[in-house]
């Protein structure tokens, strides 16, 4: 049975997304945290003493190596072509996704620094969840056609 391509582009995306991201937290962490959250909340999120700086500079370090390491199994993943292994994974990343919006809805909103700016990192949690119930719908479509 032939697969679609849709598979293969959403998990390109998704992979291209994380290893970017992944990248640039480990590289340039300041700069986003500027461009994602402001100057001063940026300053807030560094820490206040040299060895909380170094905690959190470590802590996000491995954030965005794990971010690249999600990237590159999503673009290993890509390339499966079993119509049932991508239909199981497509269900484990709607099920990833709504688990950190969630995540965002119950805990991250009661942090007073980041507060303001869950609101569209949700938006970017529920966009990526959409983007794998669409490609089951699809393949569903497609399987009783």
């Amino acid at each position: 049975m032939e697969t679609s391509s849709g598979f293969f582009v959403i998990c390109i995306l998704h992979s291209s997304i994380a290893l970017i991201c992944g990248c640039l937290i480990m590289f340039f962490l300041n700069e986003i945290s500027v461009l994602g959250h402001g100057i001063e909340t940026a300053r807030k999120l560094l820490g206040s003493t040299p060895h909380d700086q170094l905690l959190v500079q470590i802590s996000n370090s491995f954030a965005g190596l794990l971010l690249f390491a999600i990237g590159y199994l999503l673009f290993m993943v890509a390339f499966v072509k079993d119509r049932a292994f991508q239909s199981f994974f497509a269900k484990g990343c709607i099920l990833l996704h709504a688990s950190m919006a969630l995540w965002r809805v119950y805990f991250e909103r009661r942090l007073e620094d980041l507060a303001f700016h869950w609101p569209r990192q949700l938006v970017g949690d529920i966009v990526l969840a959409l983007s794998w119930v669409f490609f089951l719908v699809y393949s569903w479509r497609e399987k009783y056609d």
